[in-house]
């Protein structure tokens, strides 16, 4: 397998598959929890409070770890594994890109001041699982 077509397998899952654990370290401990993500050629975004712990553990160490596409039906599931360095935004532009209606349960729009935006860029993509093959690095 080429790296386009393992980097096209990464780009496939990352745009069907949004949610996942998304792992951050919290005094030197691994702290996960489940995120919505955007994908926009292998670089993640994804909305959070600004009054949250992630936002100061990410201050702390911006180095994240986040499991995308498995599915749980099977062995042979593809999913992705990522490995990213995160910055907190939260310019109008990023908001307004990232908003949508799930997100009135926590914000009252992308003009809210609580809204940030976590961009997240990779460091290491993996392909793993395909037909029970060897994890497939995408070259950066």
């Amino acid at each position: 397998m080429n790296q386009t077509e393992i980097k096209s397998i990464a780009e496939n899952i990352l745009n069907k598959s949004f949610v996942g654990p998304m792992a951050t370290v919290k005094g030197n401990k691994p702290h996960s929890r489940y995120m919505t993500f955007m994908n926009d050629n292998l670089t993640l975004y994804t909305a959070t409070s600004r009054e949250t712990d992630k936002k100061d553990e990410i201050e702390a160490n911006p180095y994240t770890h986040i499991l995308l596409g498995y599915d749980g039906e099977g062995f042979n599931d593809d999913f992705v594994e990522y490995t990213g360095k995160v910055s907190i935004h939260d310019d109008e532009s990023m908001k307004e890109k990232m908003w949508n209606e799930h997100m009135k349960h926590w914000f009252d729009g992308p003009e809210d001041p609580d809204l940030i935006v976590l961009k997240i860029t990779p460091v290491a993509v993996r392909v793993m699982n395909k037909k029970n093959l060897p994890p497939k690095e995408v070259e950066l």
